[in-house]
Formats: structure tokens, sequence, C-alpha cells
């Protein structure tokens, strides 16, 4: 099985999501998402199979959010992925893929509807 984990190793969330996993038997690939983003098409990729709008992904109370102006109705789904790839401090973490399947550990039990 393929895993792979977007994460961010300062965050308890992703830690815990990520121990999760691998006290499965499971070697996930981990992304560091801050370090390195994904792409505007992935960011429209895990959208899809997390079934939810861009703006469902984003951490709205970080400085970035309010700075941008994201909060803004007219903005564009295009613009709100764009923020994303841009600061992906913004982006809601952990974000876990495998099986076709897409989730948030958040909590970290999450992931195990995946698994």
């Amino acid at each position: 099985m393929s895993v792979v984990i977007y994460h961010n190793p300062k965050c308890t969330k992703s830690r815990q999501t990520l121990a999760l996993i691998e006290a499965r038997g499971i070697e996930p690939r981990i992304v560091d998402y801050l370090s390195t983003p994904p792409s505007r098409a992935e960011l429209e990729r895990i959208l899809k199979l997390l079934k939810i709008e861009p703006r469902a992904l984003m951490r709205s109370k970080e400085p970035e959010y309010k700075r941008a102006r994201l909060d803004n109705p007219a903005l564009t789904r295009a613009a709100l992925i764009k923020a994303m790839h841009d600061h992906p401090k913004l982006i809601e973490r952990p974000i876990v893929l495998a099986n076709g399947k897409a989730v948030i550990g958040r909590p970290p039990e999450n992931v195990l509807k995946i698994l």
C-alpha cells in the first residue's frame, strides 16, 4: 500500500498521525509540505479526493490568511489554490493519501478510515 503524508514535524497532530501510520507497520512517503509545497495540480487532486473546497483546507487563523484577505468571497478557486501553494503554512495538516482516498488527520484517528 502506498501512503503519503503531507507532514509538518512541528505539529503535534501531524506527529501523532505519522506515529499512528507507522504503528501499523506502514512506511509512508513523508512530504514536508512547508519546504516542498504541493503543486497547484496536486492541491486540486487532494481537494478532489477530500471532496472539499479550497477554504475548507485552509488554516483561516494564520496571519497570512488575514493579510491576504482570503476570506473575500469574490476570490476564485484558482486564487485560493495559488495562495495555498505560495503560502503552504495555510494548508491544514496533516493530509494523508492512501488507497485512492484522502483524509485530514484531525483527529489523527481519521487516517484509519483509509488505511
